[in-house]
């Protein structure tokens, strides 16, 4: 794939994050950044996908309807959204899309948790340190995610055979070429 291509896809993957971000933004927790990134490092490696998520979270957490956060936590959102593409790596260099549904299923579950956690515990930790108490906002910060462990695991789920699809896609006309 040329360098201008998968410039152009990281670019819309990201603005994809910025929008459906403004489209669920009144759903507490429950967004598509998560698996947009992990996809994004499925089909393209850590590198692309990490670059989705830095800006494509960069972007909502600068420019979202409730204003930026503050500069530390915009920080540990950015980090924290990019490893979802080290994520989508390493499911596709498993092979862990290939089998039956069933364990595939269980994998992106899995997926999802990592996704979740990488994004959550960085922003819990700096936002309870910031704002203190710090037990109990950590504690508020990690129960209040329970919401995005359950639709992201149903998000992945339901979701990847679009991703699948995307990568079939780009892999034939690859080879084509």
């Amino acid at each position: 794939m040329t360098r201008a291509r998968l410039t152009a896809r990281i670019a819309v993957f990201a603005a994809l994050i910025y929008v459906l971000s403004w489209a669920t933004s009144y759903i507490p927790n429950l967004n598509l950044v998560f698996f947009l990134v992990f996809s994004s490092g499925f089909l393209w490696g850590a590198s692309a996908g990490m670059l989705v998520g830095a800006m494509g979270m960069g972007l909502w957490t600068f420019f979202n309807p409730y204003g930026p956060a503050p500069i530390p936590v915009i920080i540990a959102q950015i980090v924290g959204a990019s490893l979802g593409g080290v994520a989508g790596q390493l499911f596709h260099a498993l092979q862990l899309h290939t089998g039956n549904k069933f364990m595939q299923t269980i994998w992106l579950v899995l997926g999802s948790i990592v996704c979740t956690v990488s994004f959550f515990l960085p922003v819990s930790l700096v936002d309870a340190w910031l704002f203190q108490p710090f037990w109990p906002r950590f504690i508020a910060g990690i129960s209040w995610s329970l919401i995005s462990f359950v639709s992201n695991a149903i998000i992945f789920s339901l979701l990847f055979h679009v991703t699948l699809r995307l990568y079939r896609s780009e892999k034939s006309r690859l080879s084509s070429v």
